[in-house]
């Protein structure tokens, strides 16, 4: 860029100061001659708006670059963006493909099973209505073609179990006794593939709802047969449950 020319008295050369002495007239002169000084501050104004254009255009770069870096510019700290958020829509659960286990008859079953004793076929009967005091579960025990079923009896006035029975499926649709037990107190449960039969041991003055302890008897199926697996003895503390004592008095509470 070529420096401003100054032509006045006072005198300036190439590449001088922007103002010039004072003239023999009070003036300024500026680099026209003309004693105003309008050109050079035209040329000054001109100048002065280039310069601080391009300041702003420098400025607004570092802005815009500020902003697409990621940092800590208006961008990070300005309000929530209105996009909308992407919600992911759960895939339908596939339906079951396991066929409901078919319910049996379990008193006709009973009824007509020569296993079963004829003292508890013949005390067999419904308790009210038609509802007989039978207990039946269905579950995996012998691997057959579908659920195997235990079937527990019991009397009316106590609940209190008089028969454990186990029925096998045949490819034809019946049934066949592969586990019996009869005596009192007996119950029967599936657990994780096994046989669990509860035997509740009462002695001499043992009233029915307070044993003395339990037999707890696992059977595992194998060979074509249930055999017993563990055993576990529990003896119950006799003097819970005798209903001659009172329950204390609630005490005040202490203060200081």
């Amino acid at each position: 860029m070529r420096g401003l020319t100054g032509s006045g008295e006072g005198g300036g050369g190439s590449g001088g100061p922007f103002t010039e002495g004072p003239t023999g007239d009070g003036t300024t002169k500026g680099p026209t001659g003309d004693g105003t000084g309008g050109g050079r501050r035209a040329g000054l104004t001109g100048w002065a708006a280039s310069s601080t254009a391009l300041a702003g255009l420098a400025a607004f770069g570092l802005f815009a670059v500020s902003c697409s870096t990621g940092g800590t510019g208006t961008r990070d700290e300005g309000p929530a963006g209105t996009q909308p958020v992407a919600q992911v829509t759960p895939s339908p659960t596939a339906p079951s493909a396991a066929r409901p286990t078919p319910r049996i008859d379990a008193v006709g079953l009973l009824k007509a099973d020569s296993a079963v004793s004829e003292r508890v076929r013949t005390d067999l009967r419904p308790c009210t209505g038609d509802e007989y005091p039978v207990d039946t579960s269905y579950g995996t025990l012998t691997g057959g073609p579908s659920a195997d079923v235990v079937v527990n009896v019991m009397t009316c006035g106590d609940s209190v179990g008089v028969g454990t029975y186990v029925y096998r499926p045949r490819p034809d649709g019946t049934y066949e006794n592969v586990f019996t037990i009869e005596q009192p107190a007996v119950y029967g449960t599936i657990d994780r593939g096994d046989l669990v039969v509860t035997t509740q041991v009462y002695g001499k003055k043992d009233a029915v709802a307070y044993p003395s302890g339990e037999e707890v008897i696992t059977y595992h199926w194998a060979n074509t047969r249930f055999s017993e697996q563990d055993r576990v003895h529990n003896d119950f503390n006799r003097a819970v449950g005798a209903g001659d004592g009172d329950f204390p008095e609630p005490a005040e509470p202490t203060r200081n």
